[in-house]
């Protein structure tokens, strides 16, 4: 496995660059770099530095709804992109992390020293690609789950690239092509026994690998968010980032548990939060499931993430305890580099802090 880096890009939709959207302009940059794996995802809900908070539950999300950009190849061909990157993007936030890049038809097999106990694996697909007339994806988290594996959700895209090549959604065609991504929480072993199954399903294999830690699952608690310093000892910044993996259908006290975590959140003066709905998923014992036609309800997953320094997410994760008393998946994870700007800031940077924990 080769050394990559993530970085995802947060900001509204309407977002200009030089008379265009921002999100057209990153994605043909990444595009014209063929960068192996990129996805524009709609966000349900988020607030940032300024706490607007834009929900689908009201019209501002139609005028301009929060939305997220990730990318990932190896650091060598995607970090030289951050500088212009940055100059490109007028507002919002951006992070830089680390993870572990597998493409091609090799397994994953045993994974590297320096993971953790627990890993988190991202499978990037095109959406309507099918194996034996079902979805790719859910015969990856049918694997995925029998393996017991912690979680996974699946994120539907509308542009990226996948395989270094640029797909857009377009209306009127079937979108095969189009990126989306499985992501799963597990411990390392677990993982590393389901990546032959996983392969196996897949034409054009581009996965990551990444450090995490389980923080808590359908209300048990296994810890806290590991304690990191607020600054590496060259001095650059030090972040962390809390990500919750729920259902549409899981309630904290009759309000959906993802909403009620956003406001909290809000209350609190947390630096922001997004919601991103999945469209298949498990966590736990739970078997997978999702949007189907004939389904009055919504079970889809749903996924919130939260990116502070260590002391805040520290308090952050007391609010979110708080609120899957008996339902979700809490993960944490070392944020080494995140930009915010816009509004009359500009904090934090895009080199990567070093700290070993």
């Amino acid at each position: 496995m080769d050394d990559c880096i993530k970085v995802t890009s947060y900001f509204g939709e309407r977002t200009f660059v030089d008379g265009r959207f921002f999100s057209d302009a990153l994605l043909d940059l990444y595009g014209s770099h063929e960068i192996a794996s990129s996805m524009l995802v709609r966000a349900t809900a988020g607030f940032g530095l300024t706490h607007h908070l834009r929900t689908d539950q009201t019209l501002t999300m139609s005028e301009d709804p929060s939305v997220i950009v990730v990318a990932t190849d190896l650091r060598s061909r995607l970090e030289p992109l951050l500088p212009q990157i940055t100059a490109m993007q007028p507002r919002g936030m951006l992070t830089v992390e680390r993870a572990r890049l597998s493409r091609g038809r090799d397994a994953i097999g045993s994974l590297p020293d320096g993971l953790g106990e627990a890993t988190r694996l991202t499978i990037a697909i095109g959406r309507h690609e099918r194996i034996g007339g079902a979805g790719t994806f859910r015969a990856i988290c049918d694997v995925l789950h029998r393996h017991g594996v912690s979680g996974a959700s699946v994120l539907v895209g509308v542009d990226g690239t996948v395989a270094g090549r640029r797909e857009r959604a377009r209306i009127g065609r079937r979108n095969r092509s189009v990126p989306a991504t499985v992501i799963a929480v597990g411990r390392r072993d677990r993982i590393e026994a389901a990546s032959p199954a996983v392969h196996g399903l897949l034409q054009e294999p581009t996965i990551t690998v990444e450090r995490v830690r389980v923080c808590k699952r359908d209300g048990e608690v296994f810890g806290r968010p590991d304690a990191l310093p607020d600054h590496d000892a060259s001095g650059l910044g030090v972040w962390q980032k809390l990500t919750i993996f729920t259902s549409e259908s899981h309630l904290h006290q009759g309000e959906p548990v993802h909403r009620a975590i956003v406001r909290r959140l809000r209350e609190t003066n947390a630096r922001g939060a997004t919601v991103l709905r999945g469209a298949w998923g498990f966590h736990g014992e739970h078997a997978p499931m999702g949007d189907r036609w004939w389904q009055l309800g919504r079970s889809v997953p749903v996924v919130t993430v939260v990116v502070d320094t260590p002391a805040y997410i520290a308090a952050h994760f007391d609010v979110v305890d708080e609120l899957t008393t008996e339902h979700g998946l809490v993960i944490s994870e070392m944020v080494p580099a995140m930009r915010y700007f816009g509004s009359g800031v500009d904090h934090g940077g895009i080199e990567l802090a070093e700290h070993d924990y």
